[in-house]
């Protein structure tokens, strides 16, 4: 079962980023995760099976967005 991961959601990644940073922003949702270093700024995409491996915790859960469809 997929991770409950929504945009703006903060995470903690098992290895650092090589400015240092641990922490990132999730900053796009689908088959990849777009992610936006809280140190750097730097983005990157991952594919949501890796990230789930390199994910270590949730820092801060951002409210939901309301679902349109529903």
């Amino acid at each position: 079962m997929p991770l409950d991961i929504h945009l703006d959601d903060v995470v903690r990644l098992r290895k650092p980023h090589p400015c240092g940073g641990y922490e990132w922003v999730v900053v796009r949702l689908g088959a990849d995760i777009g992610l936006r270093c809280t140190t750097c700024g730097r983005r990157v995409l991952l594919p949501r099976r890796e990230l789930e491996k390199r994910l270590k915790a949730f820092v801060k859960h951002a409210t939901p967005y309301p679902d349109p469809h529903v």
